[in-house]
């Protein structure tokens, strides 16, 4: 199943880990990711820890948790290669709309895919 297919389908649990240039390791919540056509990956994030550490090291893991019985989902294993500061293109993708959401910065973060593997195990997705 091609990724994109793969989340527009499944519901889950996801957290994203990232790690300063120094290797201290951070790992946040977050929504499924956006698939752009260029081919890369994109995650909508505030202006916090995750979004920090990717300024000095631009490796991410995105861990999904299939809803359900099992242990069930992927792992995505990216690079970041660019970022930006666009809130009508976020206004645009993003899913959730919140009336409450406030003036704080969000950056659109892309992602080119490195590797991905099942949840469990090693073999190949």
């Amino acid at each position: 199943m091609e990724l994109k297919s793969y989340f527009e389908e499944k519901k889950g649990t996801g957290v994203l880990a990232t790690a300063d240039s120094s290797g201290k390791v951070d790992a946040a919540v977050y929504s499924r990711p956006h698939f752009m056509e260029d081919g890369s990956i994109a995650f909508i994030m505030r202006d916090r820890l995750t979004h920090h550490n990717l300024q000095s090291n631009p490796y991410a893991t995105f861990l999904f948790i299939e809803s359900g019985p099992g242990y069930n989902g992927r792992r995505l294993y990216l690079k970041k290669v660019r970022e930006e500061n666009n809130p009508e293109l976020i206004n645009k993708i993003k899913r959730r709309k919140y009336t409450d959401d406030n003036e704080e910065p969000k950056f659109l973060v892309f992602f080119a895919l490195e590797k991905e593997l099942p949840l469990i195990g090693g073999g190949q997705s």
